[in-house]
């Protein structure tokens, strides 16, 4: 299924006999919780779900954001009103980037219906969208993860994929080629790694590019659709990777998340580190 949906058509699912659940998933590194944002204006009917409480546990050696615990997931995910035949649409600030985490997390967990609101919170409101005030609601879900439903790369997987593959590193090109790091340990990328920087996978707006447009893009950067070419994504910390996993889904061109991605690959110091632009 197409994995986006636009704020018009979100305003009429809400219309609808059996609207989907929405998660509010807005997070901003390194600002304030999103929790106070939520409480001062939500989409009517969304659970609030915290990034760093519940899509991913505590950082250290697997990363920043390394995958939560699966049966803890899970509950936050019932908590959250999430049921296995309801539709689940996640939205966040406008980036994308929290609410696709939360769209992969689902997606890999077995959930078959969950669409990311194409622009966030800012599409809804300029589409008329009300809001409303309060705590987040306590849903009774009955959603069970079973995970795998999407591929999934530790470091070696992702060290040989980008050997016989395509791996994209989805972060900015500056901390690809290894002039600035700001955040990790080390500066540089896995080798053989293609740099992709996620927000040139949207227009001005924050809005996804049309597919054909993001398969032009793809197909540049060596993922043609050829049957059989592995293509996995990769940024920080698993968090822009998965936006980069949902323009890809756009494309037509399924891909694995590294979901340790930079933040894990650059505190092991027997990882190997390239810098500079990639080859040609």
């Amino acid at each position: 299924m197409n994995p986006i949906i636009t704020a018009a058509e979100l305003v009429n699912a809400q219309a609808g006999e059996r609207p989907p659940v929405l998660l509010d998933v807005r997070y901003q590194m390194g600002g304030p919780p999103g929790r106070p944002e939520y409480e001062a204006g939500h989409i009517p009917g969304a659970a609030y779900v915290d990034l760093e409480a519940e899509l991913a546990d505590p950082p250290g050696a697997r990363g920043r954001h390394p995958l939560p615990d699966v049966e803890e997931f899970g509950a936050a995910m019932r908590r959250a009103g999430v049921s296995a035949d309801r539709d689940i649409v996640t939205y966040d600030g406008g980036t994308g980037w929290a609410a696709a985490r939360a769209w992969w997390m689902l997606r890999w967990a077995g959930h078959s219906s969950v669409r990311v609101l194409d622009g966030g919170l800012p599409a809804w409101t300029a589409a008329g969208g009300t809001l409303e005030k309060g705590p987040s609601p306590e849903g009774a879900g009955d959603f069970v993860p079973a995970p795998g439903a999407l591929p999934l790369l530790d470091a070696d997987g992702a060290a040989a994929l980008a050997r016989r593959g395509v791996l994209l590193d989805a972060r900015a090109g500056e901390r690809y080629r290894g002039e600035t790091e700001p955040i990790d340990k080390v500066a540089g990328h896995i080798p053989g790694a293609v740099s992709a920087p996620t927000n040139e996978n949207v227009t001005e707006d924050g809005r996804f590019r049309p597919a054909a447009e993001l398969a032009a893009r793809f197909a540049a950067l060596g993922v043609d659709g050829t049957p059989g070419t592995e293509v996995g994504v990769y940024c920080g910390s698993g968090v822009s990777a998965a936006h980069q996993l949902v323009a890809l889904a756009i494309a037509g061109i399924p891909a694995a998340l590294y979901a340790g991605s930079w933040s894990e690959w650059s505190n092991d110091p027997t990882r190997p580190v390239a810098t500079g632009p990639q080859p040609g």
